[in-house]
């Protein structure tokens, strides 16, 4: 392109525009890359010269023209950016300065580099959005001669870089010209073989077909044209990315997709989309879950229209896009529908988009790039679904939301009290994905706290926090509370009484600040009660070590040490308990209320219960520090726990029924049942059954020994 014909375009759409300005920039930025060459052997000036024709075609400002001009300068040459300034002001200085940097640290392939660019690249156009633009238009004439790099993982990791940052950042903005060549040219670079075989497969389907895009929209026109409706009818086939990533995403051979071809109608307003719609239903079989209506809920960079899915002319499955002339322009064009200066609007600031100010949201609080890159690629590269609250509000989340992450985006509290969730009126567990449309109601309890294992399933990162932050709270608050039991135990053994005052002394000597961090380090388990009370009676030391000599005169101590004993007078109490947190049932003995327990102290984990008789029991012997008298409180007793049972049943029709019917009958429940052998004639198996306490668990057994069906049972144990 020549000086005079890019001139001459942005005139074409900007009669204002600046073309002294447009000139100075050609010229400086020839001179300044000079006999420079890129990868391919071209002139380098020939770089910045598309990445401006690039621009024009979506009509930009003479700002954003210049900056594409000036874009590799500073970098790449002398320039400076006082020069840029000086010459061509502080707005193009600015966007020059932000491009820049960013082009700077494309430069390095570490991970970390990639994180600090990217958090620069939102830094930057949250700012002025055009740094985007020309960062795009940049990456799009790059990937264009990606080729010429003899290099294959560094084509490898623009590739790359390319499909997980940029092809997201293009669609947010609604530039699907660039989304889709990059999508397109980064595809070829990673999945090349993949690529060659969906375009064989397309060109067989033309083959076979002949002109079936032109039949199928002239027989869409005179459907409409009859019913009076005036309309514009285009249609394409999918990019081969694009088909891709739904046979991945849905798992499904390339003959089961039905929308490799799409066909847009473009209509005079809103009233005539819905009218364009019930013609094409009524005259065409609807395919069923492939409608949606962007125009009622936009998605988040804009986009309306009406898609649809039917088995349309000649019998073909095709998707149907219905939208009005400015959606199909912002559906082109994206933001940079915004400069179009014909329509007198012009609006720079990337802050209008909500997805941009989560993504500064979450920049305030990432404690290092990478974990900011995590986050985002997290909330902002998923699909969005759009549920409703019962009084019709609408809440958007990143698909594969939970009911948990609807209620914490209403409010904090309503996830934190969350005990159920009903979908479109009926109860569905709380780890249900939710879909487009879905009515969710939230059933709260001021009993309920947050569940450790909601993080297991739950997917936007203000649920992931809270939940985090409780359960860092609640270890806290049950190390606490367990480390004091142990301490109290501790002292009353050595016949002493616990005070805090008398723990001040040897705080240093533990690396803690206060008493209360005192406790959480033994609670943890990371030193045992014995080392406090040492500490702050050192003189306890000299006492236990001439015990110990004179047990070795007399020949007492066995050659392996007994099992220490349970002394219930001292024994700590087990209080209500959160799953996973400064107390664990032992998965060995599954100990429940009623039974003789003893807990085990690990390094950094609290106690584990296990029961008196367990046979895992042994292999801490040798280490009685590590033993812990324990002993069930009331409020435990009357809370639901799980007891194991190890059963035979008979292989014949009903026995399962039977035996669920006389759990149930006793007012268990079965948790999990699992099947450990199998033959003709029987089935054994572990069963998981949630009771009361040791007496529960013994007359469901009895139930289930009088039953014909079953041939034997008894508690499970190790």
């Amino acid at each position: 392109m020549r000086q005079f014909e890019l001139v001459e375009l942005v005139k074409s759409y900007d009669p204002q525009a600046d073309e002294d300005a447009i000139n100075r920039a050609y010229v400086f930025a020839m001179k300044a890359h000079g006999s420079q060459t890129r990868a391919s052997g071209d002139p380098y000036f020939s770089h910045p010269l598309e990445v401006a024709g690039l621009l024009t075609k979506y009509k930009l400002d003479c700002a954003s023209i210049i900056t594409a001009l000036l874009h590799d300068t500073i970098e790449d040459t002398n320039a400076t950016q006082t020069d840029i300034e000086r010459l061509f002001g502080v707005e193009i200085a600015r966007l020059v300065d932000g491009v820049t940097k960013l082009s700077r640290l494309e430069l390095q392939s570490d991970q970390t580099k990639q994180a600090e660019n990217f958090r620069k690249l939102v830094l930057a156009m949250s700012e002025d959005i055009r740094v985007l633009l020309v960062k795009l238009a940049d990456r799009v004439h790059n990937m264009r001669t990606l080729r010429f790099f003899k290099d294959p993982d560094k084509r490898r990791r623009i590739a790359l870089e390319t499909l997980e940052i940029y092809v997201p950042l293009a669609e947010r903005i609604g530039m699907q010209e660039f989304k889709a060549e990059l999508e397109d040219l980064a595809f070829a670079e990673l999945h090349t073989e993949v690529r060659e075989s969906l375009l064989t497969r397309l060109n067989f389907l033309r083959e076979q077909g002949g002109d079936l895009i032109g039949r199928i929209m002239d027989e869409l026109k005179r459907t409409l044209a009859d019913a009076g409706l005036e309309c514009q009818v285009s249609g394409r086939e999918k990019s081969v990315f694009s088909i891709w990533k739904k046979m991945q995403h849905k798992d499904v051979a390339f003959e089961q997709l039905c929308d490799i071809m799409a066909f847009r109608v473009v209509v005079a307003n809103i009233e005539d989309c819905y009218r364009a719609l019930g013609i094409i239903h009524s005259r065409y079989p609807m395919v069923p879950g492939r409608f949606k209506d962007y125009i009622s809920i936009p998605k988040p960079n804009g986009y309306r229209s009406i898609h649809t899915g039917v088995y349309g002319p000649v019998r073909h499955r095709i998707e149907v896009q219905i939208r009005t002339r400015e959606m199909h322009e912002i559906s082109e064009i994206g933001v940079a529908a915004h400069w179009k200066y014909k329509q007198g609007a012009k609006t720079t600031d990337g802050r209008q988009y909500r997805w941009l100010r989560e993504l500064l949201d979450i920049l305030e609080h990432a404690s290092s790039p990478e974990e900011f890159l995590e986050h985002t690629k997290l909330e902002m590269f998923q699909d969005q679904v759009y549920c409703f609250t019962p009084k019709g509000d609408l809440i958007e989340l990143p698909r594969g939301a939970t009911p948990v992450d609807f209620a914490y985006a209403v409010h904090s509290e309503v996830g934190d009290t969350c005990v159920g969730a009903k979908i479109n009126g009926r109860i569905m567990p709380l780890r249900t994905a939710l879909q487009n449309g879905d009515q969710v109601e939230i059933i709260t309890s001021k009993a309920q706290t947050p569940s450790p294992t909601w993080e297991r399933f739950v997917v936007t990162g203000k649920a992931r926090a809270r939940i985090r932050r409780f359960v860092r709270l609640q270890q806290r608050t049950q190390y606490l509370d367990l480390g004091r039991s142990i301490l109290h135990r501790a002292f009353k053994q050595e016949g002493y009484d616990y005070t805090e005052k008398g723990l001040d002394g040897v705080l240093k000597i533990f690396k803690v600040g206060s008493v209360d961090d005192l406790c959480v380090v033994v609670g943890e388990g990371t030193h045992t009660g014995k080392d406090v009370v040492l500490a702050v009676y050192p003189e306890l030391k000299a006492q236990h070590a001439k015990a110990q000599l004179l047990a070795l005169d007399n020949n007492v101590v066995a050659l392996k040490p007994p099992r220490p004993k349970p002394k219930h007078g001292h024994a700590v109490p087990i209080k209500g308990l959160i799953p996973g947190m400064a107390v664990h049932y032992a998965g060995c003995c599954h100990p429940l209320p009623g039974d003789r327990i003893v807990g085990i102290i690990a390094t950094g984990k609290g106690v584990t219960i296990h029961t008196i008789d367990c046979d895992m029991l042994e292999q801490f012997a040798e280490t009685p520090e590590r033993w812990l008298d324990l002993a069930w409180e009331p409020e435990v007793e009357n809370n639901i726990h799980v007891g194991r049972i190890n059963l035979v049943l008979l292989n014949e029709p009903g026995s399962l029924g039977s035996l669920s019917t006389v759990v149930a009958k006793n007012q268990g429940n079965i948790r999990n049942l699992k099947i450990t052998n199998r033959t003709m004639q029987f089935f054994e198996m572990l069963v998981d059954v949630e009771v009361r306490d040791v007496r529960h668990l013994t007359n469901i057994i009895a139930a289930l020994r009088a039953t014909p069906a079953i041939n034997s049972v008894e508690r499970a144990r190790n």
